[in-house]
């Protein structure tokens, strides 16, 4: 397998603009007739669904810290019958987690390296000017081996304000790629987690399009398509993660929407049934289910409506007799006691686990897992060591039943959130990646 020619989108840090570029570029190449492939690099819950709304084609993860060499490229092969390939960093080009005295692993930068795709940096370049062109310098000689294929200026003030700018890049020697004049009307709605979900935003394809006349008017498509490399690599064989059971049934609506997109293409690919549901409907999974699974989301946002919703509530609990029930962040505080939103009010959950967790109470987690599993996993044995993601707000205030695992963060220290299980109930607040060894 070779990939086809590609870049990646990054930025000094969140907040510059970037997702908004990424959007406009790949709604705009893919109206200029190429098949675009996105990818997302590291961990990102969200950002996918809106890559697959702007490039018509699904989205995937790619994590250099939490997926092994084979299911790297097996997942990049995604790519095979595209045309060229935009990935979307994730917070600034270099940052990652330190393991063992190195930096940067996980990075977005480190997956640019190696895969070969030259890093479009996106700058916001408000109040500076020729200072503009030193932090995209030292973006670049940071680590003089990654391609480099140019800048983007976002929010550009005036036709002098981008003169000055230019010139300081063509003293430094860098190329622009475009200039963005400031708007402030081409921002995507946020919550705590970041983004609010694609299928949340009430005119998004409208949106995107708007980025994507944008972008046309102010940027070098051409110049953009020309830099785009690394179709000379040749990819490892491997594969996807295998599903858990054969049939399936997944919760998905506006509460739980966090599953990882190449975990559910592994499954599908494997054979496994998916049978959706909606809890938030009042719905009941499948009684033909082999499996329940409850991924993350925003239960805290209508933990009222969960807590009404007495046909799921109760065909959960009776699924969970005879056959396995799983959570994930969301779907775990789901599974649980209570839960209590942010104004102190306490919502009955489904009482499958004694977990009881509170928005009340703030508290931020957010970081890789490293899990050892003290007991089985629908999928897993006991003993199996499972790479995943923590990103939620909640504090808990009760975790009383066996530990699932021990988990540790990525420094290797162990972390109190352990996931619990109770007879066929399992859950834990880590959003599984992938099996450590895999």
């Amino acid at each position: 397998m070779r990939n086809p020619p590609g870049l990646l989108v990054s930025a000094p840090g969140s907040g510059t603009g970037k997702t908004t570029v990424m959007l406009g570029l790949l709604r705009a190449l893919a109206e200029d007739g190429l098949t675009v492939q996105p990818f997302k690099s590291g961990p990102d819950y969200i950002d996918p669904a809106f890559h697959r709304a702007a490039a018509g084609r699904d989205s995937f993860n790619l994590d250099t810290w939490s997926m092994m060499p084979g299911l790297l490229d097996t997942i990049a092969g995604a790519a095979q019958a595209a045309d060229i390939v935009v990935a979307e960093g994730s917070m600034g080009l270099y940052d990652g987690v330190a393991t063992d005295g190195e930096t940067g692993r996980g990075s977005s930068a480190e997956l640019a390296l190696r895969m070969g795709w030259p890093v479009v940096l996106v700058l916001d370049v408000g109040g500076q000017a020729q200072s503009a062109a030193a932090v995209a310098l030292g973006f670049q000689r940071y680590h003089p081996e990654l391609p480099f294929a140019g800048v983007i200026l976002n929010r550009v003030a005036s036709p002098r304000h981008e003169r000055l700018i230019r010139l300081g890049m063509e003293e430094a020697g860098l190329t622009v790629l475009g200039a963005l004049p400031r708007r402030g009307d081409l921002t995507l709605p946020e919550r705590h987690l970041g983004l609010i979900q694609a299928v949340e935003h009430p005119e998004l394809d409208a949106a995107i399009e708007t980025y994507a006349t944008f972008l046309r008017e102010h940027v070098d498509l051409a110049a953009i398509r020309a830099a785009a490399t690394g179709g000379d690599r040749a990819l490892t064989a491997g594969t996807l993660p295998k599903p858990p059971a054969q049939r399936i049934a997944l919760a998905q609506d506006a509460a739980f929407s966090f599953t990882y997109p190449h975990l559910l293409e592994g499954w599908r690919q494997a054979g496994a049934e998916l049978l959706p549901f909606s809890p938030l409907a009042d719905e009941a999974p499948d009684a033909q289910a082999d499996l329940v699974w409850l991924p993350g989301g925003y239960p805290e946002l209508h933990a009222g409506r969960l807590a009404a919703a007495t046909t799921f509530r109760a065909a959960l609990r009776s699924h969970a007799e005879t056959k396995p029930v799983h959570g994930e962040c969301g779907g775990y505080m789901a599974m649980g006691a209570a839960l209590i939103d942010k104004e102190g009010v306490r919502h009955e959950m489904a009482g499958l686990l004694g977990l009881v967790t509170s928005y009340e109470k703030r508290k931020f987690h957010l970081g890789y897992r490293h899990a050892t599993l003290q007991a089985p996993l629908p999928g897993f044995a006991a003993g199996a060591t499972l790479r995943g993601h923590e990103f939620h707000y909640s504090t808990i205030l009760d975790q009383p039943d066996a530990p699932l695992a021990e988990v540790r963060d990525a420094n290797g220290d162990v972390v109190p959130e352990t996931g619990s299980r109770r007879g066929q109930a399992t859950g834990t607040f880590f959003h599984l990646i992938a099996e450590a060894t895999s």
